[in-house]
């Protein structure tokens, strides 16, 4: 069953956080993952948006999106974003 891995996250740091974008979506792509959505368009029905950038990724699997979590590349990636940006992720399995 299908898979999100949504991300808000706060910038602090521009060119940190372009950096560990530019590592960071090669590897998604590698363990499955595909961009569906990002928080540049993002439009509000109702309530309020807190500012932070919005991203959707959709894996095969849960158990995809926390290999690619748990993963060694990934750890040495995540400490780009040290310092360049906050996030909230959730992993969110589909119907």
């Amino acid at each position: 069953m299908a898979a999100l891995l949504i991300i808000q996250a706060s910038v602090l740091q521009k060119d940190g956080y372009k950096a560990y974008q530019a590592a960071v979506q090669p590897l998604i792509e590698s363990c499955g993952g595909r961009l569906r959505a990002t928080g540049v368009e993002l439009e509000v029905l109702e309530g309020a948006h807190d500012g932070r950038r919005l991203v959707v990724f959709e894996f095969p699997s849960m158990d995809a999106i926390r290999a690619f979590w748990e993963s060694s590349d990934y750890r040495s990636i995540r400490k780009l974003r040290e310092g360049a940006a906050r996030i909230d992720v959730w992993a969110v399995p589909t119907r």
